[in-house]
């Protein structure tokens, strides 16, 4: 009987091992399942990040890393040097998270070789002309480097950003060939330029305004050549097959204005507004109920590969427009059935992008029991219409502004039973056999193509445009602006396209 009840006592012991440990598992399966930045937020502590960065950019983006890995505790790893030279490398191997070039030419490069995708702007510098503090060479212009047996120093314009940009500048001065006549030395970076001047191994150089403020010892003379010329400064996503959200976290917090630009400003660049910093930003979506099934998946993509949330608030575009006319009411983006309730606040938002155009038709039955033809036969005896509601959303107003142009409007409206705030309501009533025909837009009968069809109402007012546009009162307008970036992609545009709206303009990369 001992040794029985030993033997038991040690079987209950492994049961309840094996048993806690199936608990366990199965907690941290739902943990994941409910929230899956949970998971980005375990590993943060032991995934490092590799940035390849412009040799000029190192100060503030050291700093801000920094400050980064002490309070997320990741690593940042970084490979400094001349832009065009990081550029190749990235062409080699894409290795890296991110990419900091000190100018927009190179990621206008790598955007047309897919090598990034997402890019947060930074700052702006400018090139100018350097000599050594008390300027010992008397140099007080461009003209007088070119007429004089001085020595210059320069960037290599094949590798680093400065020397292509100077050279860019000059050339279409005619200056350039004067100037390259002086020069003794090329350098990879604009810091070994600055070096060079501040030592005398040269009497001048180009270097970045910013540049000034990192190296000791340097004067700067004002050449007009120089005014009017800027390089813009952006961390780029590389393009790979590995999770960007730890990437975007870090690219964020450099682009926040009150966490990485403090860095920028602190040396003198010239920081873009940024966005404010939050761990995982909350965008507030307002939009019109018939873009739904076609936003949705691209949106729910988006807060994955960001790491942020899209608070999703759909309905008609009439209550909509009242709705962000109430006082404080949160909104970082409006995404408009018509072009009409975006005019509305337009004071509220900036430019607005016209994503799509959607097409109004008569929706009826499969086989088309009543033999509707065209807008007229829906005042066919005994009909029950619905349509959208004037006053609540675009599809209302286009749908009176379409009977009226045809003429119909008094012989339609006799057998209107509903009227409603969204066209999906309208198609579940005509679903359910409420209704025999309804004025709807077509991607409204997209999703019930197998028991609906739709008559085309050749009008032209009974089109359209979906514009979108990011609120002047958003904490988030770079973010919300890459929210826009990525319903104007490829794989959005086929999802529109799918659901029977036709597309406008070019998709995003």
């Amino acid at each position: 009987m001992t040794g029985l009840s030993r033997r038991s006592g040690r079987v209950q012991t492994t049961w309840l091992f094996f048993l806690g440990s199936v608990v366990l598992f199965a907690g941290l399966f739902v943990l994941l399942a409910v929230d899956p930045t949970r998971w980005f937020d375990a590993k943060r502590s032991t995934r490092s990040l590799v940035v390849y960065c412009a040799a000029g950019m190192k100060p503030p983006v050291e700093a801000a890393a920094r400050r980064y890995e002490q309070e997320f505790g990741v690593q940042i790893e970084f490979d400094y040097g001349g832009s065009n030279a990081l550029l190749a490398k990235l062409q080699v191997n894409r290795h890296a998270d991110l990419f900091i070039p000190a100018d927009d030419g190179y990621v206008a490069t790598a955007r047309e070789q897919e090598l990034i995708r997402e890019v947060l702007p930074l700052a702006r510098m400018r090139p100018v002309l350097v000599v050594r503090t008390g300027n010992p060479k008397s140099i007080h212009s461009l003209d007088d480097l070119l007429s004089r047996n001085l020595r210059v120093a320069q960037a290599n314009p094949q590798t680093a950003a400065v020397g292509k940009v100077a050279r860019e500048a000059l050339e279409r001065l005619g200056k350039w060939s004067a100037l390259e006549s002086r020069i003794v030395v090329t350098k990879p970076t604009v810091t070994d330029v600055a070096i060079d001047v501040q030592l005398g191994a040269v009497d001048a150089g180009i270097i970045w305004d910013v540049t000034v403020h990192q190296v000791p010892g340097l004067e700067v003379i004002a050449v007009p050549e120089f005014e009017s010329v800027f390089a813009r400064v952006s961390a780029c996503i590389v393009n790979k097959d590995e999770p960007a959200t730890p990437a975007l976290h870090f690219a964020r917090y450099l682009a926040a204005g009150d966490r990485g630009l403090q860095e920028f400003r602190k040396e003198g660049f010239d920081v873009v507004e940024g966005d404010r910093w939050a761990d995982q930003p909350n965008l507030v979506l307002i939009a019109g109920s018939m873009l739904r099934p076609a936003v949705e998946e691209t949106i729910q993509e988006f807060e994955h590969r960001e790491g942020v949330t899209v608070t999703r608030d759909y309905n008609g575009c009439g209550i909509q427009v009242a709705k962000i006319r109430i006082p404080n009411t949160r909104v970082d983006a409006f995404f408009a059935c018509d072009r009409e309730f975006m005019d509305q606040v337009s004071e509220l938002f900036g430019d607005a992008t016209t994503v799509s155009t959607n097409q109004l038709v008569i929706l009826v039955h499969k086989g088309n029991p009543h033999k509707i033809r065209k807008l007229r036969d829906l005042g066919k005896p005994n009909l029950r219409v619905g349509i959208g509601h004037e006053k609540q959303c675009a599809m209302g107003v286009l749908t009176q502004r379409t009977l009226r142009e045809d003429r119909s409007d008094d012989v339609v409206m006799k057998n209107v039973k509903v009227q409603t705030p969204t066209g999906d309501m309208l198609v579940n009533q005509l679903v359910t056999g409420s209704l025999d025909a309804v004025i709807a837009y077509i991607s409204n009968g997209a999703t019930h193509a197998d028991r609906l069809e739709a008559i085309a109402i050749d009008i032209p007012c009974a089109f359209a445009d979906q514009p979108f546009a990011v609120s002047r009162s958003s904490e988030y307008p770079y973010l919300t602006a890459r929210l826009l970036e990525a319903i104007r992609s490829r794989e959005s545009r086929a999802r529109f396209e799918a659901y029977g709206f036709t597309w406008r303009g070019t998709a995003a990369k």
